[in-house]
């Protein structure tokens, strides 16, 4: 793959929106034919942590709540923000206590993943929690959160139904998937 120079060039950038997750900037630019245009970048001012707990009967937890930018009920894999100045894998023990009660005393990291690049900064690490114990979740205040545990088959099926629609979700079960044979 090539690495190619920046063929934008940004000539202005002003805030539109800022509260304590994310900011917005509108951007004059001039486009690669040369051409003035604009820009919308999204910036995220926390990581997304996204894990995929698994037992050893292949089981894993999905996540289920109302997503108010979507304006639908989302089934997921436990996941939320991490501080930037955090290390990633502290926030997704954290997240995964959080919102399901599991910890895992094994964790492999599945990769790193641009959201939506075409508007936004935003960057997801994934994680793989293993050697599971289980006990009380502690959801935020903002989450009404129903927890299922099927199979990890069962999670890949419903990925490919178009069921599970979150990009982390669906990226981070299919590598889980590929790492364990299914």
């Amino acid at each position: 793959m090539t690495k190619e120079k920046n063929p934008w060039t940004k000539t202005s950038s002003t805030q539109v929106y800022d509260n304590p997750w994310v900011s917005i900037r509108h951007e004059e630019v001039i486009k690669p034919n040369g051409e003035p245009g604009i820009y919308g970048v999204a910036h995220f001012k926390n990581k997304a942590i996204a894990i995929v707990p698994v037992d050893s009967e292949l089981n894993t937890w999905l996540v289920g709540q109302y997503r108010y930018p979507l304006e639908e009920y989302s089934w997921e894999i436990p996941m939320g923000g991490g501080a930037l100045e955090v290390e990633s894998i502290e926030s997704a023990k954290r997240e995964l206590k959080e919102e399901t009660g599991i910890s895992a005393e094994s964790w492999t990291e599945l990769g790193r993943i641009h959201t939506s690049n075409s508007v936004t900064d935003e960057v997801g690490y994934m994680y793989l929690a293993e050697n599971l114990t289980f006990g009380e979740s502690e959801p935020d205040d903002t989450e009404i959160l129903e927890i299922q545990k099927v199979s990890l088959s069962k999670a890949i099926e419903m990925v490919m139904n178009s069921e599970i629609t979150d990009s982390l979700s669906i990226a981070a079960l299919l590598k889980v998937a590929r790492l364990k044979g299914i």
